[in-house]
């Protein structure tokens, strides 16, 4: 087991581990413990009561939070003639088709999201294998296979995010930065939980919003109070 920080098990005193927290004050909890250095991220950890390994229960979509992550993020197209020239000028950070599917293939992973035109999809089929573990397959159910490749870009990089839920059915995102307010933070913690209600498969019985954990990079989670938090838990 790796040891845990001074700063960490400070933090750890600071949280009640058997009490639900109002989402308000889970925030402040959170921005008021020791940080280090670098400017930590605030993570939202929700469990679904889904079957993950069912097809027809997979969550799995994106979403512009009202107030961004925080983070700018690296967008890597597949691409080519014009539309290529539409994504550089969009802004994406690496643009290209043939070479760049073999550069990914080499290992070139230096970005944080992936976007195709659908004519390249026959031809990045075989990337699944690299990107697929990742979450970075362009897919068009997440939005990243879009004819519109510039708005794509602009929207990717300046906050649009894409999520899925793992194999234990939980689903990650980061919602800001412990710069952001407590206010923005709690405005897109809702804005992300009311989206995965929104998409809650008809196949999943019972309930269906188990637990809401938030957490910063190196600090311990605070869990949420459900019931007064998200009124459609």
């Amino acid at each position: 087991m790796a040891r845990r920080s001074r700063r960490y098990l400070k933090s750890r005193e600071m949280v009640d581990r058997e009490r639900e927290y109002p989402l308000e004050q889970a925030l402040n909890l959170l921005k008021s413990m020791e940080h280090p250095r670098f400017e930590e991220t605030v993570e939202c950890a929700v469990e679904l009561g889904i079957q993950p390994r069912q097809s027809d229960q997979q969550v799995r979509g994106t979403i512009t939070l009202p107030h961004g992550t925080g983070k700018t993020r690296r967008v890597a197209v597949f691409a080519e003639g014009p539309a290529a020239e539409e994504a550089a000028q969009a802004g994406a950070d690496v643009v290209g088709a043939d070479e760049l599917i073999e550069r990914v293939e080499n290992g070139f992973m230096d970005f944080d999201v992936a976007l195709a035109t659908p004519d390249m999809m026959s031809r990045i089929g075989r990337l699944g294998r690299f990107l697929g573990p990742r979450g970075l397959m362009p897919s068009p159910k997440s939005g990243t296979v879009r004819a519109d490749i510039g708005p794509a870009v602009a929207e990717f990089r300046g906050g649009k995010v894409e999520f899925r839920n793992d194999a234990g059915g939980n689903v990650h995102l980061p919602v800001g930065t412990v710069s952001f307010s407590t206010e923005a933070l709690a405005e897109n913690v809702r804005v992300f939980v009311d989206e995965l209600l929104r998409l809650r498969p008809p196949a999943a019985g019972g309930r269906y919003l188990r637990s809401v954990h938030l957490s910063t990079t190196m600090n311990p989670s605070v869990k949420i109070d459900l019931a007064e938090a998200f009124t459609r838990s």
